[in-house]
Parts: structure tokens; C-alpha cells; sequence
């Protein structure tokens, strides 16, 4: 038996309805989701601008778990294509279910299948230590660059996709997944030790 995602282990320690819990939780993903796309810093060099998107996408399927997680992302995709203002903001970028035919699309689509994995991985335990906690959020950055280099590369080819989607990115990115690596085993010690 696998472990449970940190949101059911809540919701039973808290004594309150699982099912509502994870409701809340997936639709609180999807939230930060799109705050976190507001945050964006765009670079003169390429169209994909620097957002805190990934961290939020990883740290929610470490969280919520594979089906939950994938579930919050879907959301926040669907948003976005019913013309939500949740996609970054952007001068040249299209808006609405466009923007997944940008040059941003890759990394956008990757992002229920990357928390679909980190979610996978949390559930058999990765969450609760910090070295797992980082190789399960390290294998999601990977699948969103992945994604995102595949799509940028029917335009910019594999080269210029490295350059304009990659490398400008890698030295914040692993920063930001080092510190947030850390938030997962942190709740769960916590949670422990509250229910003592």
C-alpha cells in the first residue's frame, strides 16, 4: 500500500471530509497557479518569460497527489482556454486557448504531466524527506522543459529552443526547486508532531 498525498493525511488527522478537503486543495493549486503566472518577468532575448509557475505546479502534485495534482493543472488549463486571465501576462502573446500555440504552449501543456508525476512519486514517499522530495521535483522540471523545448523547437529548432527556453532558465529554476524542496518534508514533521 502506498503512502497517502499529504492532503488526504490532513484531512483524516483534522478530521474532516476527504472529499471536500481535496476539492478545496486542487481548486487552491489551480489559484496559485494563476497568481503565480502573474508574477512574470518578461526577457528581451526570448518569448517565454520567468515565472514561479513550476514550483507551484511541482510543490501542488507533491501535495495533492498524482490524480489531484494532474487535476489542478487540468483546471488551470481549461481556464486559461475559456479566456480566464490566468496565463502570464503578456504584450505578444495570445491570449486565451492561443497561447497554448505560442511559443509558451509546450511548457503550459506540460504541466498536468508533470504534476502527474511528481504526484506519483509523492505517493510512494518522495515527500517526506528532502533529498526525494528534490529528485521528485527535479523529474517534473524536467518533463516541463522537456515539453517546452519540444514545442519551441518546431520553430526555433532544438539549438535555438536550448537558448531561448532552457538555459537562461536552469541556475533560478534549480534555486527555486532547492528551496521549495524543502516545504513538503517540512509539513509532514509537522503534522507528526501535531498529532501526538
Amino acid at each position: 500500500m502506498h503512502p497517502s498525498p499529504f492532503i488526504d493525511a490532513l484531512a483524516v488527522r483534522r478530521d474532516a471530509p476527504v472529499g471536500l478537503v481535496r476539492a478545496l486543495a486542487v481548486l487552491f493549486v489551480f489559484a496559485l497557479t494563476a497568481a503565480a503566472a502573474q508574477i512574470s518577468i518578461p526577457l528581451p532575448f526570448t518569448a517565454v518569460p520567468f515565472t514561479f509557475q513550476p514550483m507551484v505546479v511541482l510543490l501542488g502534485g507533491l501535495a495533492l497527489g498524482a490524480r489531484l495534482g494532474l487535476a489542478s493543472q487540468v483546471v488551470y488549463l481549461a481556464a486559461g482556454i475559456a479566456g480566464l486571465p490566468v496565463f502570464a501576462a503578456s504584450t505578444t502573446l495570445p491570449p486565451g486557448p492561443l497561447r497554448l500555440l505560442g511559443p509558451t504552449g509546450g511548457y503550459l501543456m506540460a504541466y498536468p504531466i508533470a504534476a502527474l508525476l511528481v504526484g506519483y512519486l509523492a505517493q510512494r514517499g518522495f515527500d517526506r524527506r528532502y533529498p526525494t522530495s528534490i529528485a521528485a521535483m527535479l523529474a517534473g522540471l524536467l518533463v516541463v522543459y522537456a515539453c517546452g523545448t519540444i514545442w519551441l523547437s518546431t520553430s526555433l529548432g532544438l539549438a535555438g529552443a536550448l537558448a531561448a527556453g532552457v538555459y537562461p532558465f536552469i541556475a533560478a529554476d534549480v534555486l527555486k526547486l532547492v528551496a521549495a524542496a524543502g516545504v513538503l518534508p517540512g509539513l509532514w514533521t509537522l503534522l507528526g508532531r501535531a498529532s501526538r
